[in-house]
């Protein structure tokens, strides 16, 4: 991945009011959010079941358990929860071995928060095995701490996630800017405490206190996110 960023004045967060940004992976990073359900349609249409397009807003940015579990029910699938995880975990690793595309904006943004030695976290609801494959291409070294979805209690829309990553890098999550692309994940943000910018990538979001919407990460950039900081 290459990027080009202006030289930074200066190296560090010093003096600002941003002490660290947390991101969402599927379809904030990398444009997987349509990669998920085109796996859990030929999954359950592997099991004998059609999935209604109406329900994608529903299973969008969630943790698998609940994404997993609504399905089974509404299709009445003769499948466990955790035998499903596995299948939809195989899908959707094999999709992302064959194409990986990145979102708009998402590599010079992380260049940029590198380049100012920024505390960057990755923070996803997909587990341990999707994150760490993700992570060749994102580029690990772009992240101070990562956190999967089967490595917290509760995760989204619980503020669990958000909470981790905010002690992991020792910082105060009301002076972290985080970045998400669903409903769900706004909601553990902002139940975490955090400055908000969505980039809707499925469903809509409305804007609001301590959320911030914008098309896409083009426009996102450091001057941005600390911008987002409330004062004093």
């Amino acid at each position: 991945m290459t990027s080009t960023v202006p030289a930074p004045t200066t190296r560090t967060a010093q003096g600002s009011a941003l002490q660290a940004v947390l991101l969402d992976m599927d379809g904030t990073l990398v444009d997987t959010e349509g990669f998920w359900w085109d796996v859990e349609v030929e999954v359950f249409a592997g099991l004998g079941h059609a999935l209604d397009d109406s329900w994608r807003h529903v299973v969008v940015g969630g943790p698998m358990s609940r994404s997993a579990g609504f399905l089974i029910e509404a299709t009445g699938a003769d499948i466990t929860l955790a035998e499903l995880s596995v299948l939809l975990n195989d899908g959707f690793e094999d999709r992302i071995t064959r194409a990986l595309p990145l979102m708009p904006g998402a590599a010079r943004l992380l260049a940029e928060l590198a380049a100012y030695e920024i505390p960057t976290a990755l923070v996803s609801a997909s587990h341990r095995r999707i994150i760490d494959r993700v992570l060749t291409s994102l580029g690990p070294q772009h992240f101070s701490l990562t956190v999967a979805g089967d490595e917290v209690l509760r995760t989204k829309p619980h503020p669990d996630p958000y909470l981790f990553a905010a002690a992991g890098l020792g910082v105060d999550p009301a002076r972290c800017a985080v970045v998400e692309d669903t409903a769900t994940g706004v909601a553990a943000a902002h139940a975490a405490g955090c400055q908000v910018v969505a980039v809707p990538s499925v469903a809509g979001i409305e804007p609001g206190a301590r959320c911030t919407v914008v098309p896409t990460l083009e426009g996102v950039d450091l001057a941005f996110l600390r911008g987002l900081m409330p004062l004093g």
